[in-house]
C-alpha cells in the first residue's frame, strides 16, 4: 500500500518561501525529523541585504538593493547563484537558497546552500553599468563570500563575464588571484569544461533513468521544453542528439510547435539571429500555456517558477516533467501530478548538473589541476543517475512522490550533519 501527503487541506502558499517551508515540513513530519533540528533547517543561518551606489553613463548616481542569503552551512561552504532580475526579492533569495542546500546534498556534493540577487534591469544597462553594478555588489557582499565561505554562480541574467569581474573584484581586495572565489568563469581564468551545458546534461542523465524505469521507449520519444534561455537550449541540443523528438519550444515571448519534430539547429540559429524562437519558419506558433499541456511524453520546464498549478496540472499530457527551472509546480500541483502517475523529476535533481560541474569547477581551481570535458561528464553522470536511484528508492519506500523522496534524502543527509556537529557554544 503507498501514501502520498495530503496537501489538500493546506492552505496554498503565498510565496516562494512559504513553498520553500511548506515543502520541508512535509518531508519533516514524513522522515520524523526532530523539532529542534527541523526549526534550525527552517530559516536561513545568515541574510544580508546591501545598497548598491552605481554611477551611471550619464553621471548619475543610482542606488540598487542586492541581497546574499546564506542558508545552512553544516556540510561544508555555501554555494549558490546571483541574479540580476527587477523581480528580484528576498522571499525568492531565500527560498533559492534552502532550494540550493538540498540540491547540493542530494547529489553528494559538500557544500550548503546560498543565493544572491540584486533588483535591477540589466537589459536596460550599458556593459559599463553592468560593470560597475557588479564590482560594488561583490565589494558589499565581500564580507561574507570566499572560497572557504561562500561561493556564487551564476543566475539568471548574469554570466561568464560577470563572474569574472566578481572574482577579479574579490582578488583585487586580497591582493592575489583567487579563482575559487565564484564559478562558472571563463575557461581562460579558471573555469571548468562542460560548465555551459552542465545543467541541461545533468537533466539529460536523470530523464534517461526515469525513462528507463518506467519502461518508456528513449527513441522518438516526445519533449517539449518551456524556456529556452541556457538551460532549455542546451536541453533541446542534447535530447534531440540522445534520439528524443523534441516537439515545442518556448519562450518568454511564445513558442513553436511541430508534432513530427522540430529542427533544433534551425531554431537555435533563429533565436541567435531574432531574439526568440516565435516565428520559426519549422513550427505553428503556441502559447506558453498551452506548451504545458501539448501531447507530449517528457515536459521540461526551464523557465520560471510557479507555472505549473492545480488549474493546469489535471491537463498535462506528459508521462515525466523534468525540472530544469527552480520551483515550477506547485505543491498543490505536485500531489494531482502523482495521482495521475506523472513522474516528477524535481528542481533539485533535475537541474542539479550546474552546481555538481561548479563543485567540480571549484576543486580544480583549488587543486590548480583541470579535467578533460569527457571525464567531467563522466563524473556528472555519476552522480546524478546516483541521485536518481537515490531519489526513487526513498519514493518507492515511503510511497511518496519523487520530489518527497529526494527531500527525504537531502534532508537527512543535513539533519545527520547538523546533529553530529551540535550547537556551538
Amino acid at each position: 500500500m503507498t501514501t502520498s501527503i495530503d496537501r489538500s487541506a493546506v492552505q496554498a502558499p503565498q510565496s516562494v518561501w512559504e513553498m520553500a517551508q511548506q515543502q520541508l515540513d512535509d518531508v519533516a513530519r514524513l522522515i520524523g525529523l526532530s523539532e529542534g533540528i527541523h526549526l534550525f533547517l527552517r530559516v536561513p543561518k545568515r541574510v544580508l541585504e546591501v545598497s548598491v551606489p552605481v554611477r551611471m553613463d550619464d553621471g548619475r548616481i543610482r542606488i540598487y538593493t542586492g541581497y546574499r542569503v546564506q542558508h545552512n552551512m553544516s556540510r561544508g561552504p555555501s554555494k549558490g547563484g546571483i541574479r540580476f532580475h527587477p523581480d528580484v526579492t528576498l522571499d525568492e533569495v531565500k527560498a533559492l537558497a534552502m532550494w540550493m542546500t538540498w540540491k547540493c546534498a542530494l547529489v553528494n556534493i559538500p557544500f550548503g546552500g546560498a543565493k544572491g540577487g540584486v533588483i535591477c534591469d540589466p537589459k536596460a544597462m550599458s556593459m559599463q553599468e553592468l560593470e560597475n553594478l557588479t564590482r560594488r555588489f561583490t565589494t558589499e557582499i565581500s564580507i561574507i563570500i570566499g572560497p572557504e565561505k561562500d561561493i556564487p554562480a551564476p543566475d539568471v541574467y548574469t554570466t561568464p563575464q560577470i563572474m569574472a569581474w566578481i572574482m577579479d573584484t574579490y582578488s583585487m581586495q586580497k591582493g592575489y588571484s583567487i579563482p575559487g572565489v565564484v564559478t562558472g568563469k571563463p575557461i581562460a581564468i579558471g573555469g571548468s569544461l562542460g560548465r555551459d551545458k552542465a545543467t541541461a546534461r545533468g537533466c539529460l542523465y536523470v530523464v534517461d533513468e526515469a525513462m528507463q524505469t518506467m519502461k518508456l521507449p528513449i527513441e522518438g520519444a516526445r519533449v517539449a521544453i518551456q524556456g529556452f534561455g541556457n538551460a532549455g537550449m542546451h536541453a533541446a541540443t542534447l535530447m534531440a542528439e540522445r534520439g528524443y523528438r523534441i516537439v515545442a519550444v518556448s519562450d518568454s515571448r511564445g513558442g513553436v510547435i511541430n508534432a513530427k519534430g522540430l529542427d533544433v539547429r534551425g531554431i537555435v540559429a533563429h533565436k541567435q539571429e531574432t531574439g526568440s524562437v516565435v516565428g520559426f519558419a519549422g513550427g505553428d506558433a503556441i502559447t506558453n500555456k498551452e506548451l504545458l499541456e501539448c501531447d507530449c511524453d517528457v515536459l521540461v520546464p526551464a523557465a520560471l517558477e510557479k507555472v505549473i498549478t492545480a488549474q493546469n496540472a489535471p491537463k498535462i499530457r506528459a508521462k515525466v516533467v523534468a525540472e530544469a527551472a527552480n520551483g515550477p509546480t506547485l505543491p498543490e500541483a505536485d500531489a494531482i501530478l502523482h495521482e495521475r502517475g506523472i513522474m516528477v523529476l524535481p528542481d533539485i535533481l533535475a537541474n542539479a548538473g550546474g552546481v555538481t560541474v561548479s563543485y567540480f569547477e571549484w576543486v580544480q581551481d583549488l587543486q590548480e589541476n583541470f579535467w578533460e570535458e569527457d571525464e567531467i561528464n563522466a563524473r556528472l553522470k555519476q552522480k546524478m543517475t546516483r541521485a536518481f536511484r537515490e531519489t526513487h528508492e526513498q519514493a518507492e519506500r515511503h510511497g511518496v512522490d519523487m520530489r518527497t523522496g529526494a527531500y527525504a534524502v537531502a534532508v537527512e543527509r543535513v539533519a545527520e550533519a547538523t546533529k553530529l556537529r551540535g550547537l556551538y557554544p
